[in-house]
């Protein structure tokens, strides 16, 4: 059985209707009128103990909404969820007790309060035995350079820090699973990549399940072999990342850096030339078409090549024409 079972998920709000015009104004205050706004419409997956799952889609997509139900935070319209044989918004102290969740626009630490104190209250909270605390918290200190402001407060961190802080609280009562909202937001370079390191360390070394909202599809390049799309609150593709760029990614780019100038202008079959920049020459292909083994070949046959590079779409021009032309929904590969 799968750690997380979700069935024909649907979550919709009731938003006031809101009417301009004074007469309007007053029959709205004397009768409220509601709308229903659908967040999540039918969504159905499932994610195995282990697996490191990227959760996508555009703003207002329904990714936080989906989230939130499945930590318990919110109550499903209708449709199922299981998390670890619970239903969260039933069972939501032990729930809570479970999992590990770091939303990046909100902090669970103590604003005023050094962040070590946050630590330490949370080990109170979870009831964490103090020798598996101290061992966490050597361990996350190490691996996440926390030392330098472990007694500073909150308040006085750097998103970098606290966003690092967070993902110690998250994790100090050793949870099978770990939900992240947005966990690298704002955030500069270096603070990224300590993040992701960390993220591939709890993943490949500690077994943690993860589930992964992000804008920064770096995150998902560098992090996730499985991607669930959703789009209006319908999963629209829930397969591997390779096979989403093999799809719908067909475009290569071959480039290549020459020994001279060729006296007239390069034309290859089966490729176009995009630019030129000096000795460098960057060629367009279709994979379903030639191979860039086949391209390399003749080119090498008409020209002197002195290095040569193939690049691979951008995630982000794949994603882009998936919500612009979409792929069909519940889509798997």
């Amino acid at each position: 059985m799968a750690l997380i079972e979700v069935e024909q998920l649907r979550k919709t709000f009731r938003v006031p209707v809101r009417h301009s015009g004074r007469l309007s104004a007053v029959r709205t205050l004397l009768s409220r009128e509601y709308r229903d706004v659908p967040a999540v419409e039918e969504a159905s997956f499932s994610i195995q103990a282990g697996e490191l799952v990227g959760y996508l889609g555009p703003n207002g997509a329904g990714k936080s909404t989906t989230l939130k139900m499945l930590t318990g935070i919110l109550v499903p319209s209708s449709g199922s969820i299981t998390v670890d044989g619970r239903v969260p918004h039933r069972q939501r102290s032990e729930h809570a007790r479970s999992i590990g969740v770091v939303f990046g626009q909100r902090t669970q630490l103590w604003w005023d309060l050094p962040t070590i104190e946050s630590f330490e209250l949370l080990r109170h909270i979870y009831a964490i035995p103090a020798e598996r605390w101290r061992s966490n918290l050597a361990t996350f200190t190490e691996l996440l350079e926390l030392e330098p402001f472990l007694n500073t407060p909150v308040r006085q961190l750097s998103l970098g820090q606290r966003m690092r802080a967070d993902l110690t609280a998250a994790l100090l009562h050793d949870p099978r699973i770990l939900f992240l909202d947005e966990p690298t937001i704002g955030l500069d370079v270096l603070a990224r990549e300590r993040i992701r390191g960390f993220l591939q360390h709890l993943h490949r070394d500690l077994g943690v399940t993860i589930i992964l909202t992000t804008h920064d599809l770096g995150d998902i390049e560098r992090l996730c072999q499985r991607v669930i799309l959703i789009d209006h609150g319908l999963v629209i593709y829930d397969g591997a990342l390779a096979a989403l760029r093999t799809r719908l990614g067909r475009w290569r780019t071959l480039v290549i850096d020459l020994d001279e100038l060729p006296p007239e202008p390069i034309t290859i079959a089966d490729a176009q030339v995009m630019r030129t920049e000096g000795l460098r020459v960057w060629l367009r292909f279709d994979r379903e078409q030639i191979t860039a083994a086949a391209l390399i070949a003749t080119v090498a046959a008409y020209y002197s090549i002195r290095d040569l590079t193939v690049e691979e779409p951008a995630i982000e021009s794949i994603v882009h024409t998936i919500y612009a032309n979409g792929i069909g929904h519940n889509t798997n590969l």
